[in-house]
């Protein structure tokens, strides 16, 4: 087949070496020439594509911290405080009082047969400062029939009596996470790992395995696709047998658009078992599906009070957060995947849970020392300088969950953390200042799957009501589009397949309407995307 060249208005190709282009010629999925029309002349006979001549062409955007469990999610109902568009383009209204909530609870359940347990998702409780939503709340909505409504930061949920009945959970209320009455009752809240996993095992849903299924990835995709995403990570993946085989399957399909990074959750398995089964799977990549990350989760959400914080604490008071392994048994996990030349990608939100992932890498590096490890911490969101400072020394990479500024800015200034600690939420630029290998996400399903908007919110920092927060740590609008492309690339040991266009790598674009550079600030999240390629495949948007 002759090569096929597609031209545009402009193309930001992320290669240093030749920032901007015309044309990018593309043979059998991978780029086979990058510049003018003239200057690819020499390829041959070539096959000119210019249906986008007037758009501008980037690398496909990369998402270094999502989770297919976006392609789950959407087959139940959304109960979010902010308005949110499902795969389908329809937007679905933000429920902004408890009130709404319980209504639209409602009008779920009608859609319901008799035995069919509800299950929706995406509540916030952090936005109705008055009270906590409790299972006399969900009671109220029906209390025979079990409810559970996941929490947007999917550390926590909320059921009503019926739920906690079936799991055992009412007569159980010692179990770290469950959340009690004066009276010692289980008020219906749950937080972290163990006490939600008590639902999940009795309604038998393993919504982390569910992300694996056909189904699931094909919507995931979809998503991925309407916003010029073209790598996309599962950054806690079980990595059942039935799993892997099904994203062999599905990843392996032209009409599929995305190429799949999976992450084993590490607290899923000893770290023996564990280690054999990531590096078997392993053996099992191909060009459109990577396996080899490892994911540790450490503590939880600082705006749902399970994140980790040194010294004072959360700034209204509250106690502090919840580890979801003891920390010895955090460490120790670092240390066998380190040693195993694994790499790692560790939830810290709170700066406590960093601390003690920087003091585990840095004794990993002692023992075993490693060029070039990778091991990532994700989200940090209020990371020191100090904490920078190490994390530049051992090497660490830092892909920060930018889209908080926006979601829970005035929530962390107001309640959770207070005015200094806030400037420095994200500090990316500082980050960037140290060399530290940086990138930005979106953890989808808890914010959209929007790297334009990502690149934004490190741009502006605005919240949602419209305040700055930490403009010392702004990154310039070249620099966060790097963010979504070669550099969250980085982070995933793919860079040298895909985030930028150059010869060998992928042909995998995203195509604009316009440049981001060129638009104000405020459309920058907004431009459409007119096309995504994976692999020379062109999958237009609609």
């Amino acid at each position: 087949m002759k090569p096929r060249i597609f031209s545009a208005r402009r193309i930001l190709t992320m290669n240093p070496s030749l920032p901007e282009a015309t044309h990018v010629a593309v043979r059998d999925g991978r780029i086979l020439g990058v510049g003018s029309l003239e200057t690819l002349a020499d390829l041959g006979e070539c096959e000119l594509d210019e249906r986008f001549a007037d758009k501008v062409i980037l690398p496909g955007f990369v998402e270094g911290h999502s989770h297919a469990l976006e392609g789950v999610l959407w087959e139940y109902p959304y109960a979010g405080f902010f308005p949110r568009q499902d795969p389908d383009g329809h937007t679905w209204p933000g429920l902004t009082d408890i009130a709404r909530l319980q209504r639209h609870l409602r009008e779920q359940l009608a859609k319901l047969d008799d035995a069919t347990p509800l299950i929706a998702w995406g509540f916030d409780p952090i936005y109705f400062p008055d009270r906590r939503l409790d299972r006399n709340d969900l009671d109220a909505v029906d209390d025979q029939r079990p409810i559970v409504v996941i929490h947007a930061n999917l550390h926590m949920m909320t059921v009503n009596s019926a739920m906690l009945r079936l799991s055992g959970l009412e007569s159980h209320a010692d179990i770290e996470g469950v959340v009690t009455f004066d009276d010692g009752r289980p008020n219906g809240e749950l937080r972290e790992m163990a006490a939600m996993f008590a639902i999940f095992d009795t309604l038998d849903l393993d919504l982390f395995d569910r992300g694996s299924e056909a189904a699931t990835l094909e919507r995931y995709a979809r998503i991925g696709q309407r916003h010029g995403v073209t790598t996309l990570t599962d950054l806690y993946n079980p990595l059942s047998e039935t799993g892997v085989e099904s994203m062999q399957r599905t990843c392996r399909r032209d009409d599929v658009p995305m190429r799949l990074a999976p992450a084993m959750s590490a607290l899923t398995y000893t770290p023996d078992d564990g280690i054999e089964r990531v590096l078997g799977c392993r053996e099992k990549s191909s060009d459109k599906l990577q396996f080899g990350l490892v994911k540790l989760m450490t503590d939880g959400s600082i705006q749902g009070y399970t994140a980790r914080l040194m010294w004072p604490g959360y700034h209204d008071g509250s106690p502090n957060g919840m580890w979801n392994a003891e920390p010895e048994r955090l460490t120790e996990i670092v240390h066998r995947y380190h040693q195993a030349g694994l790499q790692l990608h560790i939830h810290t939100n709170g700066d406590e849970a960093v601390e003690l992932m920087l003091d585990a890498i840095e004794s990993a590096l002692e023992l075993w020392p490693r060029a070039d490890h990778r091991h990532t911490l994700q989200h940090c969101q209020i990371i020191s300088h100090a904490q920078l400072k190490r994390a530049a020394r051992l090497g660490v990479c830092l892909n920060m969950f930018a889209n908080h500024l926006y979601y829970w800015g005035d929530i962390h200034r107001s309640r959770t953390l207070g005015f200094e600690r806030c400037q420095r939420l994200e500090p990316l630029a500082s980050a960037d200042r140290l060399g530290i290998p940086i990138a930005a996400h979106c953890d989808a399903p808890v914010t959209p799957l929007a790297p334009l908007f990502t690149a934004w919110c490190a741009v502006a920092r605005q919240t949602a009501d419209g305040e700055v927060l930490g403009p010392n740590e702004a990154l310039s609008v070249d620099r966060a589009l790097r963010l979504i492309t070669l550099d969250a690339a980085y982070t995933l040991k793919l860079d040298d397949r895909v985030g930028s266009l150059e010869v060998g790598k992928f042909a995998d674009m995203a195509v604009l309407d316009e440049d981001p550079r060129d638009v104000p600030l405020d459309r920058l999240a907004s431009i459409r995307v007119a096309a995504t390629v994976v692999g020379g495949h062109v999958f237009d948007n609609v």
